[in-house]
């Protein structure tokens, strides 16, 4: 019984200290195994009861019970310990100091050439026009035909056309959207047309998918002068007042006398620079007085109605407007240049 009694401190004394000196969950888990698991010295030891004098039993019992409690006891309280180091440290680790600056809030602005389309919009409104609608993949008689475009005539290479099959297209232009509005609607018309268009075209200047603005006028009275008032009108709203405009004569199948339209550099205010190519002048549109067959794809009386068109890219206004040179910023979506708009 002695050496039982005996055995008994030693583990009690052993057991303290390494239950004392453990710093981590799955050592003292492995301590409560090693002195308190069935195959333990404790269990070991009341295994040997059954070989003692009946006098002997209960005092050797009792040693074996007080020091289970002890050290069941002493793992108790080193565990909660632990508990309470691992919640204070983790605290420590995720405190949130309140005296910092609280984090700005990202904000999402406009694509320059939404910002573009939007006041072109604005501005003719505000000129009494009209905004329509249609489809980007396109019947090729809209296209082409019925805008003074015949069949295998040389002037359909002035655009690179994606086809889906002999008849449809991806749409080269807005001015299908003329010829559908004009077919639904009886004279006087005064609108214009924004949306995609595709030719097969890529540099740091031109884009497969662009946005073109599209504008119609037509009325019993309507001249080039009208075309110019309006136009002057946009571009000082546009690019601000100062900026000139001339037109150079051109050639548009589906309108007659056609012209060029330019603005004065906006970087040299017209002294001539690298961007306006040393000549004062930067081209921003194509328009002219409608051809008189293309009235007769829609049932207009040519010898009653005139009327007037233009077209220019959203993107070389966004570009000539913000100043960017290369196109391909607008469609390559980096941060760092949209969050400049």
């Amino acid at each position: 019984m002695e050496d039982i009694i005996q055995t008994l401190e030693i583990l009690q004394t052993t057991a303290q200290q390494e239950f004392l000196a453990t710093t981590d969950q799955e050592t003292l888990n492995n301590l409560r195994v090693k002195y308190l698991g069935k195959k333990s010295q404790i269990s070991q030891a009341m295994k040997l009861l059954g070989g003692l004098s009946p006098e002997q039993r209960p005092l050797a019992g009792k040693k074996i019970n007080d020091v289970k409690n002890f050290l069941q006891e002493l793992h108790d309280s080193r565990e909660r310990q632990l508990d309470e180091e691992a919640t204070q440290k983790k605290l420590a680790e995720e405190r949130i100091d309140v005296t910092l600056p609280g984090r700005r809030l990202l904000f999402g602005k406009k694509h320059p050439v939404t910002q573009v389309l939007e006041q072109t919009e604005q501005i003719f409104r505000g000129l009494g026009f009209s905004v329509a609608e249609g489809p980007e993949v396109e019947l090729d008689y809209y296209n082409f035909e019925a805008l003074n475009f015949p069949k295998d005539h040389p002037s359909r290479d002035m655009q690179d056309t994606f086809f889906v099959n002999d008849d449809v297209v991806l749409r080269t232009h807005t001015s299908p959207v003329q010829i559908r509005f004009m077919e639904k609607t009886t004279p006087p018309v005064r609108f214009i047309c924004t949306g995609k268009v595709y030719r097969h075209d890529a540099d740091i200047s031109h884009s497969p998918m662009f946005h073109q603005i599209e504008g119609v006028c037509v009325d019993t009275h309507i001249s080039m002068t009208d075309l110019k008032g309006v136009l002057e009108l946009f571009v000082e709203q546009m690019f601000g007042k100062g900026t000139r405009l001339r037109f150079r004569p051109s050639f548009f199948p589906f309108t007659e006398p056609s012209a060029e339209v330019d603005i004065s550099c906006f970087m040299c205010k017209g002294k001539g620079c690298r961007v306006c190519g040393s000549t004062g002048w930067i081209e921003i549109l194509g328009s002219g007085m409608i051809d008189p067959n293309v009235f007769g794809y829609v049932n207009y009386d040519p010898e009653k109605y005139r009327g007037y068109a233009f077209g220019m890219g959203a993107e070389r206004i966004a570009m000539l407007k913000y100043g960017i040179d290369d196109i391909r910023l607008l469609f390559e979506n980096d941060l760092r240049f949209l969050e400049q708009f």
